[in-house]
Parts: structure tokens; C-alpha cells; sequence
């Protein structure tokens, strides 16, 4: 298997702006849902949300793409390629699938979004760390 190389600086640049999304998060993080429901920060964590879950994806797309995983029919396909070639957990990969949902959630619902959904997913932000664990390891370890 030829011709693989994986752009680890790019991946770790990922990585990088993925932290400071998360760590952004955690500085407005709000005490109780009653504080959430300000639309300053309601609509600051939707976003940063959004790039955070869209950071993942690129992540998936850049490995997928730099070990020639093959051509993904959708992003769902990216998490399973991801597990099948033993890059990820099955875990992180339906992980993947649910930050993905909660992403079209986000994009689509144009101001609809449910406060709740949102607020409890505050409490899955280690999600993020287990993903860039995985990652991590695999990079440390990978020959490509």
C-alpha cells in the first residue's frame, strides 16, 4: 500500500483549532439552564458547537483521503472507514454519527434549535477528548 501519506500537520492543526473551540466552550459554559437561555451565549455555544463537530469531520475526511480509504458516500461513511481500518473505536465512530446529527440539528433547524438538546450536550464535550485521543494515538503509532 503505496503512495499513503498523512498530512500530520494539518491533522494536528485540526486538532489545535478543535481545543480552542472546546476550550471556549468551557469558558462560557453556562451554571444552569436558566443561564444558557440568554441568547448571547445561546447562540455562542450553538456555533461553537457547530465548528467544533465540523473540525471532526475534516479531521475524518483528511485521514480517510490521506490513506486512500475510499470514496465515503457520506459522512457516515467516513466514521466506518475510520473503524474498519482500525483508526478509531466503534465508540468514537458512532460518536461521530451522534455529533453529526447533533451538527444537522444546529444547521437546520434555523433558530428552532431545542435549548435542552443543546444544554445537555454540554455534559458530552469529553466526546471531543476521546476523538482527539484516538487520533493522537493513532498518529503516534502510525508508519505513514
Amino acid at each position: 500500500m503505496k503512495n499513503k501519506k498523512l498530512d500530520r500537520e494539518k491533522i494536528l492543526s485540526k486538532i489545535d483549532e478543535l481545543d480552542s473551540f472546546i476550550e471556549e466552550i468551557e469558558k462560557i459554559k453556562p451554571v444552569d439552564f436558566e443561564e444558557y437561555k440568554t441568547i448571547e451565549k445561546k447562540r455562542s455555544i450553538e456555533r461553537l458547537f457547530q465548528i467544533s463537530i465540523e473540525t471532526v469531520i475534516d479531521i475524518c475526511n483528511i485521514l480517510n483521503s490521506n490513506l486512500k480509504l475510499g470514496i465515503p458516500n457520506d459522512e457516515d461513511n467516513l466514521a466506518e472507514n475510520l473503524e474498519n481500518n482500525k483508526i478509531i473505536s466503534k465508540k468514537v465512530s458512532q460518536l461521530i454519527k451522534e455529533m453529526k446529527g447533533f451538527r444537522n440539528i444546529l444547521v437546520h433547524k434555523y433558530g428552532k434549535v431545542d435549548d435542552e438538546i443543546v444544554f445537555e450536550n454540554l455534559d458530552k464535550l469529553s466526546d471531543f477528548e476521546l476523538f482527539k485521543k484516538e487520533i493522537l494515538d493513532f498518529l503516534k503509532k502510525s508508519k505513514y
